[in-house]
């Protein structure tokens, strides 16, 4: 039987924020984009969340809600230092650390022979040497597998430890609401609670086959997660799939003309972001994103193996000509080759 860690810190941007300034903690705190330049939350703390404030909300809409709200602009070099100070930690106790962002972390600590092999005495260890070491809280989750343990991080936030033992799985997983499931997003919730579904006990009364023809593949994992079963490993190796730069407008973008004379900035921020991690001999697409006025989205690509300004502006009015609205936000990317394994050096960048 495995035993996976999932670590998460809380409120992460925050916390730093609120670690190097004493005075920003107990007052609701958000980092992010300006509100008047349709910037978004990234993180708040948790005296923000009282007000309804969540990531990726609106800051405008953040500052309806909590009129106070501090706002500060995210400093990503100093949370991407404690971000490395965090990891080398997790890996004092187990090389089998899959990164999951920042400050996130799924670790396989089943043939870890620290603190006598228990992956709870194990987890209290990495949450009491982040407070002492990095200054910020974590919590974490102790599970079979990483479906389980990511729930548990989540079980007992902020600050705390949840531990799913083997035998409490069946359980632990039939009580479970089947919104919280891995795939499972607002639509899907939706349509298993009007075909009676509410909890994973339902869920347990349905037959794979009856699944797999209402929801396709996903319906094969809502047969198996609904048993506590998740035979996926901890990833030590990371690669990377994309790398894109987006800007979203204080002012919409009214024409295909207006999308193309910023074309130039975002071409020259992605050459930059893509020759950090050396991802340029690897390109295999070329991508735009564009969010409409309407808040649609569209994705346009083509094959290619360089980055090309011509070809980005023929993606872009393809794009735009799909829905010809102003543009709220544009974005380039480019899709890599498979099998193009990156080092922990490069990782860092795509965190």
């Amino acid at each position: 039987m495995k035993k996976i860690i999932h670590c998460d810190c809380d409120c992460f941007y925050a916390a730093i924020e609120m670690r190097d300034d004493p005075t920003l903690r107990g007052k609701p705190l958000a980092v992010g984009g300006r509100p008047d330049q349709r910037g978004v939350v990234a993180t708040c703390n948790y005296e923000a969340r009282r007000y309804g404030v969540r990531s990726a909300m609106a800051m405008s809409q953040a500052v309806r809600r909590c009129p106070e709200l501090m706002i500060l602009p995210p400093a990503m070099e100093k949370y991407r230092t404690a971000s490395r100070q965090i990891l080398a930690i997790y890996r004092d106790y187990t090389d089998l650390v899959e990164p999951l962002s920042l400050d996130e972390a799924y670790l396989d600590v089943s043939a870890s022979s620290h603190h006598q092999g228990s992956a709870t005495r194990i987890a209290m260890a990495i949450r009491a040497r982040v407070a002492a070491e990095v200054g910020i809280t974590a919590s974490a989750g102790v599970a079979p597998n990483k479906f389980l343990a990511k729930i548990a991080s989540d079980w007992n936030k902020p600050d705390g430890l949840f531990v799913i033992l083997p035998h409490q799985v069946p359980d632990f997983v039939a009580a479970l609401p089947v919104a919280r499931l891995f795939g499972v997003g607002k639509v899907t919730a939706a349509r298993l609670h009007q075909l009676g579904i509410q909890t994973c006990a339902d869920l347990l009364r349905w037959s794979l086959p009856d699944l797999l023809q209402h929801f396709g593949k996903l319906g094969r994992s809502l047969y198996f997660l609904a048993r506590g079963v998740d035979e996926r490993e901890v990833i030590v190796s990371s690669e990377r799939k994309s790398v894109s730069v987006e800007e979203t407008y204080a002012q919409d973008l009214p024409d295909a003309a207006a999308c193309l004379a910023e074309l130039p900035v975002l071409l020259s921020d992605l050459q930059r972001r893509a020759s950090a991690c050396n991802a340029l001999p690897h390109i295999h697409k070329l991508y735009v994103k564009l969010r409409f006025s309407d808040f649609r989205i569209t994705t346009v690509e083509c094959v290619a193996r360089e980055l090309d300004a011509d070809m980005f502006g023929q993606l872009i009015q393809t794009g735009f000509q799909r829905r010809q609205l102003p543009v709220r936000l544009l974005g380039l990317g480019i899709r890599l080759q498979e099998h193009q394994p990156m080092d922990s050096a490069q990782l860092e960048l795509g965190l």
